[in-house]
């Protein structure tokens, strides 16, 4: 099985730094949707995993979270693309869970619960060094995108060894199409 890992805010949508709290403040990226369903076609199952700590702060609720991915589902089904799953992190940084990025626990799940290990082949891309982080150390190779906090990101360093950078979503999936597939014997 081929399976990528997405972050959501500033890789599928555009990102706020008020945060995203409802379906309407929900605007995909030009031709993120798109990417996917290239994936899709490719044979990848595409899972989101997503800090959504705007539920630990009160500014939206576990409803207006779900309306949210919702509008994400339906919009990428426009398209032909298929989200597979969606993991989130509820928690602010202070409450200190396993599962918010940087720590890799959201990855850890998501390969229990799709069977797969981590290591040597699952790509994760994200915006923001967490993202990077928690996929690296769960055994993703990371792929930085220059939307989002992108850029930031990429002008702080400090990014996790191997990690490739691309300017968006679409640049991943066309980088990662065109590699040549290992075959074993």
């Amino acid at each position: 099985m081929k399976l990528i890992i997405l972050d959501r805010d500033g890789v599928i949508n555009h990102d706020s730094d008020a945060f995203i709290k409802s379906p309407e403040e929900w605007v995909p990226i030009k031709g993120s949707l798109e990417a996917i369903a290239r994936l899709n076609q490719a044979g990848y199952r595409v899972v989101v995993a997503t800090n959504q700590s705007g539920i630990a702060r009160g500014l939206f609720d576990m409803q207006a979270l779900m309306a949210i991915h919702q509008k994400m589902h339906e919009a990428a089904q426009l398209v032909g693309a298929e989200i597979d799953a969606i993991f989130f992190c509820p928690h602010a940084a202070d409450d200190n869970c396993d599962c918010r990025k940087p720590k890799p626990g959201m990855f850890h799940d998501i390969g229990k619960r799709f069977e797969i290990s981590l290591r040597g082949g699952v790509a994760t891309v994200g915006d923001s060094l967490r993202d990077l982080q928690a996929g690296f150390i769960a055994g993703c190779a990371p792929y930085l995108v220059l939307t989002g906090k992108g850029e930031k990101t990429r002008d702080k360093g400090g990014l996790p060894p191997g990690t490739l950078i691309f300017p968006d979503l679409a640049a991943v999936v066309e980088f990662l199409l065109k590699k040549p597939v290992e075959l074993s014997v």
